[in-house]
């Protein structure tokens, strides 16, 4: 369906759904080539249009003469009572192309406003409150030049990563890129597209520096929910664009459900809808203890109960069983780890190209110590969404396990460079202190596993990795401390619990820790 966009300028009208243009609401007839041509220009009012783009737009590649361009330019001009040596709408610029020069603004009409976004009523019921989000083109500052096409390129990838991640609704590129206003009212673009979110951002390049800004607005109120600026060196673009993306990416995989989560816990619990629920189980997920676990594995039975097919809901599951085994917050471990395959399985029927499903899907294997199984699903997880950094946390942490430390090393050093703020983050620097400790680095794997076993969220088999490290590293002080700590939390933990966890592949490493912790009096 095309969207029923409208552009103001002046006196005029162009109306895009029905290819018309309008002077004071009276019709302007347009030959079809010419109002794509004039489309064409507003839509991209932003930059210069060369000659050759514009054929391959409105004469899609055919070869046409200079003059036939001009024609085309001469007749638009005619019709928005403009002229070449005016050129208030149309400005030729010798020998590089054409730009649309005059102020534009995007507006909808009155039908589509009395009956809501142009895709409602397309989306399955659940998809209705699903959170969704418009990518607009970045804003270029500064003197681009030769890097002028950055804004919209770094655009571009990030419409295409978002939608890989699939528990979020995008907008496509054809309806974002008409929305290029510099002051742009973001609640009337939510209103426009039917999204909850815009990420907006500009790019500058500064000499041999490129600066991107990036901010998450809500559009029902026009709130900032998350806000960064990113500067590298120009020295190989495409990379940088990449790198930034990428950050951008896992940013927004934690703010927007951290964000949802907190509208939902202003509803009624029997009020929420499956979406809600789901967001807010995920906050509880993310707070590993006992408590928070059963709450939300409540919270995804709920989602679960109001869309059967909802298959986030029931990776959520996989989740809370595959930490309530993980943890021995159970006698029936056994039992924990079949539902925790079972819901991954439920999931990948429904939506088999998920990563956060795969994801679960990897991990549930862990807990049976096969880390080659483990592994292929975390692979694919991650080949789905390339930067997922919980999914290559996950493999950075099998492949540490089964001896392949220096792969693993680089996996997490990716994953905490992604997602700095990520509720697993500490879970990160606990592999890379396994990383250490496998390779005998010992000093290295002491300091990481301090940084894991403090930061938030740590639960107490993080403490024991911190115990064995300090201990192999000789600081018996500061290892019989991280000893004392696992003891207050957990008094039944014992080193088979700790190689249940962590079923470490290499024989030697397994004992150096095993010795640790029989030092530190952790049978």
């Amino acid at each position: 369906m095309l969207l029923p966009m409208i552009y103001r300028f002046g006196d005029f009208e162009l109306d895009i759904a029905r290819a018309e243009l309008r002077a004071a609401g009276e019709l302007r007839p347009l030959e079809p080539q010419v109002f794509s041509l004039l489309a064409l220009l507003v839509e991209n009012r932003e930059r210069l249009l060369s000659r050759d783009e514009i054929i391959e737009k409105v004469w899609d590649g055919r070869i046409v003469s200079d003059a036939a361009v001009a024609s085309r330019i001469k007749s638009a001009r005619q019709a928005l009572g403009d002229d070449g040596q005016a050129q208030r709408f149309i400005r030729t610029v010798q020998k590089k192309g054409f730009r649309f020069v005059a102020e534009a603004s995007v507006v909808r009409s009155s039908a589509t406003l009395a009956t809501g976004p142009a895709n409602a009523g397309d989306l399955p019921a659940t998809e209705s409150t699903r959170p969704s989000i418009a990518v607009l083109p970045f804003r270029l500052a500064g003197s681009p030049d030769a890097h002028a096409a950055i804004g919209d390129a770094l655009a571009d990838e990030l419409i295409i990563d978002l939608a890989r991640l699939r528990w979020l609704f995008v907008t496509a590129r054809g309806s974002t890129f008409r929305l290029r206003e510099p002051d742009a009212d973001i609640g009337a673009i939510g209103r426009l597209l039917g999204v909850r979110y815009c990420l907006q951002g500009s790019v500058e390049v500064t000499g041999a520096r490129l600066g991107v800004s990036a901010s998450l607005v809500d559009t029902r109120n026009d709130g900032i929910i998350w806000a960064e600026r990113f500067s590298r060196a120009i020295d190989d673009v495409n990379q940088l664009l990449a790198d930034v993306g990428a950050q951008i990416l896992a940013a927004l995989e934690v703010q927007i459900p951290l964000h949802e989560a907190a509208l939902a816990r202003t509803a009624a619990i029997e009020n929420l809808d499956a979406w809600s629920a789901y967001h807010l189980g995920l906050q509880h997920m993310y707070r590993f203890n006992r408590e928070d676990n059963a709450a939300a594995s409540a919270l995804f039975r709920q989602a679960v109960t109001l869309d059967p097919r909802f298959a986030r809901a029931h990776a959520g599951l996989s989740f809370v069983h595959f930490q309530t085994a993980f943890m021995r917050h159970t006698n029936d471990v056994a039992g924990e780890i079949r539902l925790a395959r079972r819901c991954a399985e439920r999931g990948l029927g429904l939506d088999p190209l998920d990563p956060f499903i795969n994801f679960t899907m990897g991990r549930s294997f862990w807990l049976d110590g096969d880390l080659a199984s483990a592994l292929v699903w975390l692979e694919r997880a991650t080949s789905i969404s390339p930067n997922y950094a919980q999914g290559i946390y996950a493999r950075a942490w099998t492949e540490t396990l089964a001896g392949q430390g220096i792969e693993g090393r680089r996996h997490v050093d990716l994953a905490m460079r992604l997602s700095p703020l990520d509720p697993l983050y500490y879970a990160m620097l606990g592999t890379r202190a396994f990383t250490h400790m496998l390779l005998g680095e010992d000093a290295e794997a002491a300091a990481w596993a301090e940084r894991a076993a403090r930061s938030p969220g740590a639960h107490v088999l993080i403490a024991m990795i911190a115990a064995a490290a300090h201990s192999l590293a000789g600081d018996q002080a500061r290892a019989a401390a991280w000893a004392a700590n696992v003891r207050e939390r957990n008094p039944a933990l014992t080193r088979q619990d700790f190689f249940r966890a962590f079923p470490i592949r290499v024989d030697a490493a397994r004992e150096r820790i095993a010795e640790s912790l029989l030092r530190l009096g952790l049978l």
